[in-house]
């Protein structure tokens, strides 16, 4: 049984309620209310010995009259202020009071303000400390997923996140009214012509960033991303943890949209709702792990700026270049290799290792043939990083 925000009198008076019906075994009910059994036996001692009433369970309180080291009241509405507007913990609660007004607390005793007034949730009581790999400068990395969907009347709203991976700055947060390409794409062009292009992004096997159909891998989205000299990572197949920053972000969306139980009907009002909790994100929420810095003092623009008309790639001199057809494939000395319909008109390279045939397009190493088997499957990687490097390769 999770009981979240505790209410100790309810849950002793419930047990005993419990205990009473005698439809269970003690052991059985002290798991479901998630106490021991000596606690549980106390509960029913002080119950019989009470003159058998529930008042009689509830432990009288152990705390003076007149405590001299209590904190102030007005700095008690302070804290309990800035958990009902934000849900934050004691941590964050403690650094923007001394950050904002000076005022300064342990973390013990503001968490003792919100345990005396019930303000504690399990969530916020006993979480692990973790973790997590970085890049070292902003823009190096942005991670980029959709939030599931969120209630919007009688349709759906799904919020796209664009989140730096070093600065954990919210780069994007935008309401659309599905996954498709079009939506996507007018976003991360705003988002480009802002803040500039980053060096690599990072996503998962979906759409409309990765076709799975038939193993094809890029999609037209991708191909642009490609276009604008990004460098594209995709997380591993079921492994959500390789995006754990961007996962760890929409945790904390849902907490808010929660917590201040607002749920628009329409996509405006969703965006002017996503641009509240990106104002507050980025700017006043302190990060626990930037050293309870907010991102934006650790954020800056990128000094590449988005190309509306990409420049030609040049290819090393001597490649083997061949267009791609309206069907995805290319045509070389007599065979038609299926490379990816989204390239349909675009140049690629052809690199042979052995009996495997290499295909590139600009920076990305897109995918392998296999002349003795004749399969065919997306390679997803930076050529210059992940592959042997030109003087292992041959021209076909």
């Amino acid at each position: 049984m999770r009981w979240g925000v505790k209410d100790k009198a309810d849950q002793r008076m419930r047990f005993v309620i419990e205990a009473l019906k005698e439809r269970r075994t003690m052991s059985q009910l002290c798991r479901e209310f998630e106490i021991s059994r000596p606690t549980g036996y106390l509960w029913l001692k002080r119950y019989r010995e009470g003159g058998k009433t529930l008042s009689a369970v509830v432990e009288k309180s152990r705390r003076p009259f007149h405590s001299p080291q209590r904190t102030e009241e007005a700095t008690e509405k302070k804290v309990l202020n800035l958990r009902q507007e934000e849900g934050w913990g004691s941590r964050k609660i403690r650094h923007v009071l001394e950050r904002d007004e000076g005022i300064r607390l342990a973390r013990m005793t503001v968490q003792r303000i919100l345990e005396r007034h019930n303000q504690i949730a399990d969530l916020h009581r006993h979480r692990p400390a973790t973790r997590r790999f970085q890049r070292s400068e902003p823009n190096q990395l942005w991670q980029m997923d959709f939030k599931g969907q969120l209630p919007m009347g009688s349709r759906q709203c799904y919020p796209l996140s664009v989140l730096d991976d070093y600065s954990r700055f919210l780069i994007g947060l935008q309401a659309l009214e599905g996954t498709g390409t079009e939506g996507v794409h007018r976003t991360l062009i705003r988002v480009f012509e802002h803040y500039g292009l980053p060096d690599e992004m990072l996503m998962d096997h979906g759409v409309p960033w990765w076709n799975a159909i038939n193993q094809h891998g890029l999609t037209r989205l991708s191909v642009n991303l490609i276009k604008q000299a990004i460098r594209l990572r995709f997380s591993g197949l079921r492994h959500p943890q390789t995006q754990g920053k961007v996962e760890r972000f929409h945790g904390s969306l849902l907490r808010s949209i929660k917590h201040h139980n607002r749920w628009p009907t329409s996509l405006h009002a969703w965006q002017q709702e996503f641009a509240r909790f990106r104002q507050s994100y980025n700017h006043r929420r302190p990060h626990e792990s930037l050293d309870m810095e907010v991102p934006a003092s650790r954020y800056r623009h990128s000094l590449r700026q988005y190309q509306v008309e990409p420049k030609a790639w040049d290819y090393p001199v001597g490649s083997v270049v061949r267009r791609v057809n309206t069907q995805g494939q290319l045509s070389y000395k007599g065979w038609y290799l299926f490379v990816s319909q989204a390239l349909d008109g675009e140049l690629v390279r052809i690199q042979q290792v052995k009996q495997t045939w290499i295909i590139s397009f600009r920076h990305m190493w897109i995918r392998e043939i296999h002349l003795d088997t004749g399969t065919s499957v997306p390679l997803m990687a930076v050529a210059e990083e992940a592959m042997p490097t030109d003087a292992a390769m041959e021209n076909p």
